[in-house]
Order: structure tokens, then C-alpha cells, then sequence
């Protein structure tokens, strides 16, 4: 059977020709890597949206060199880091939040190295195209097989700032971890968040949402389709979390949800 080539992915909020670059980086120094781009339509800035997206599809990926680049902090004292997994993955990434989310989802973080060497940068390193001198480059290296340790000193990855959802007298507040490109809210709550709040939900239960600027009554379904379409709904999405959406619309704009950090959910009476 003949040798399994080594697989990096790139995860970026850069656009194509910024990635390509990336990509491009990654292909001179690792040759024989298949280079995979998973995205470069992040929302620019938005970390948890990348942090979200990582932890989703990961698990889907071979093992690999996983990098995502989010990094509004590019240039400041925030750490460069590479992230050792349990699954046998390293995640490449700016250290502010961004790639502990997967890692946590595949096998949790195994050791942690800052990325300051620089026999494993470019030669010349920008203070706004980390991710083309030293994300791309640290990932190629590793994909060759170059050990995590040897790219620089250990440290402590930082987790992600998302606040958990909160239960109290008959409701759930949750955080809005991002919108997707169908204008669905992506809820920081899971199945098992619902049932402390509200006990089993059947498909059709009613539910009272609000948020600092409106209110919606929406019904708890299994699917879209469930409901008519132009009409409001939860339910759990493809990755276990809470979603809110328009069957055939955008919930940003048909329930005026733009902008929205947190709702808060009850049972209609």
C-alpha cells in the first residue's frame, strides 16, 4: 500500500486570493501535501464564527495539519500557536480562542507550542500576513514531519470567550455564536441544555423568544420543513447546537435578529 500523503487544511476569513497564497506557501515547502481549503469565507474578524466552524468540520477531515487564521490581533503580542491533539491532528493558528473548540472534539489538546522559530517562518515576516510567513510555513514543516516542540517554547492555549447558556426560573439565555450564510442563528446551547430548561421537548412545542430588541413565537421542530416555509423554528442543527431559522429565509432579516448577542427562551403558556 503506498504511503498515505500528509494533509493540511486552510480555514481563513482572508477571501481566495489571500488563501491562494497561503495555499500556495504551503505547496513549496510540503510538495507532496494535498492542501485542502475549507473556507475563506469566514466573516472577516468574526473568531467565533471561525472557532465554530473548525469544531464542526474537523472531525469530518483526515488527520492532519489543520490551520485557521481569524486574527484580528495580527501583528500584536498575541501567540502564534501550533496545538498537538489526542486524534493525532496539530491546529495552526493565531492563540485567541480560535482552535480550542476542535481540538476539544478531537481527543482534546495533547501538548501546545508557540510558533517562534524562525527556521520554520519566511524570511521576512510582515506584522499583517501571519498567515502567509508563519501560519502557512509552520504548517508545511509539520506536514514534513517536524516535530511541534522544535517550533518553539510550550505554552497554554487560550480557550475561546463564549459564556455558557444560563437556566433560570423557566428560561434559557443563550449566546449567539454566529449567523451562517442562510441568515440561521447558531445558539450556544445543546439537546442537553434544553431538557434542564424545559424538560423533553416534543416537535411542535412553543416557545417565547427574546432579545434586547424583539420578540418572536416560534415552534421547536426536527427539521425545516416541518414548518411552512417563511415561518420561524428551532431545532438542533447538523453539529448537536440550537438553531433558529426561517424555512426559505433568512431569520436576520424576517424576525429583525441582526446584530442580536443573546436571546432568552420560555414556554409559551
Amino acid at each position: 500500500m503506498p504511503e498515505t500523503r500528509p494533509f493540511v487544511s486552510l480555514a481563513t476569513d482572508f477571501g481566495a486570493a489571500y488563501t491562494a497564497i497561503c495555499a500556495g506557501v504551503v505547496h513549496t515547502i510540503a510538495p507532496a501535501a494535498n492542501v485542502l481549503v475549507l473556507s475563506d469565507e469566514i466573516t472577516p474578524f468574526d473568531v467565533r464564527e471561525g472557532a465554530m466552524l473548525l469544531r464542526q468540520a474537523l472531525p469530518y477531515l483526515p488527520v492532519g495539519v489543520h490551520t485557521g487564521i481569524v486574527d484580528p490581533g495580527v501583528g500584536t503580542p498575541r501567540l502564534p500557536v501550533a496545538i498537538e491533539t489526542g486524534r493525532g491532528d496539530v491546529l495552526v493558528g493565531p492563540d485567541n480562542g480560535l482552535l480550542l473548540p476542535a481540538a476539544g472534539k478531537l481527543g482534546g489538546v495533547v501538548r501546545a507550542h508557540a510558533l517562534e522559530n524562525p527556521a520554520y517562518r519566511l524570511p521576512e515576516v510582515s506584522t499583517s500576513f501571519h498567515g502567509r510567513d508563519i501560519f502557512s510555513p509552520a504548517a508545511a514543516h509539520i506536514a514534513n514531519g517536524v516535530d511541534v516542540a522544535d517550533l518553539g517554547a510550550p505554552v497554554e492555549p487560550l480557550a475561546l470567550d463564549v459564556p455558557p447558556p444560563m437556566i433560570a426560573d423557566g428560561t434559557l439565555t443563550v449566546p449567539v455564536l454566529y449567523t451562517d450564510r442562510f441568515g440561521s442563528l447558531v445558539l450556544g446551547a445543546e439537546r442537553d441544555d434544553l431538557a434542564a430548561a424545559f424538560g423533553d421537548l416534543a416537535p411542535g412545542t412553543r416557545l417565547d423568544v427574546t432579545w434586547e430588541t424583539g420578540t418572536a413565537r416560534l415552534s421547536f421542530e426536527e427539521t425545516f420543513g416541518s414548518v411552512a416555509p417563511g415561518e420561524p423554528l428551532l431545532w438542533i442543527d447538523s453539529s448537536g447546537w440550537l438553531g433558529l431559522a426561517v424555512n426559505q429565509g433568512s431569520a436576520t432579516d424576517a424576525l429583525g435578529l441582526t446584530g442580536a448577542d443573546t436571546l432568552t427562551l420560555r414556554k409559551t403558556d
